[in-house]
């Protein structure tokens, strides 16, 4: 299966035929991001379908988020930055420092700096923060 790849480079975007919208396909999409602990990851579904997931790594009170990935049948919807937000947000819940291995999650972070506070101040600038 061809996966998009969040923490790789970003490729040039190529034509692609329109998508559908939920409204076009006669319902409602409806998303959910959960923690998949044995497989040490968050994974995002839309309409009951895996779409992609953050993996991490967990030790003692740090979490180190090392690779996201978005199916491609499920690019432009925004759903990268949802899994981002919740999986930060259980960062925050359980009070875990966030070490942003992977690119996309410290992409994110700089781009929504009320998160950049979960990553340990003697970190931040070796992840750029």
């Amino acid at each position: 299966m061809l996966i998009l790849q969040l923490c790789s480079l970003v490729q040039p975007p190529t034509a692609r035929p329109p998508r559908r919208s939920a409204e076009t396909r006669g319902g409602t999409m409806e998303q959910s991001v959960h923690d998949n602990a044995e497989k040490s990851r968050f994974e995002i579904q839309d309409d009951g379908r895996l779409a992609g997931f953050a993996e991490y790594h967990r030790s003692g009170n740090e979490i180190a988020f090392i690779h996201t990935e978005i199916d491609p049948r499920f690019e432009g919807r925004g759903l990268g930055g949802r899994l981002a937000r919740a999986a930060l947000d259980a960062a925050r819940e359980q009070d875990l420092a966030v070490l942003p291995y992977c690119p996309f999650i410290r992409g994110w972070i700089t781009k929504h700096p009320e998160y950049a506070d979960l990553v340990p101040a003697s970190h931040r600038a070796r992840f750029g923060l």
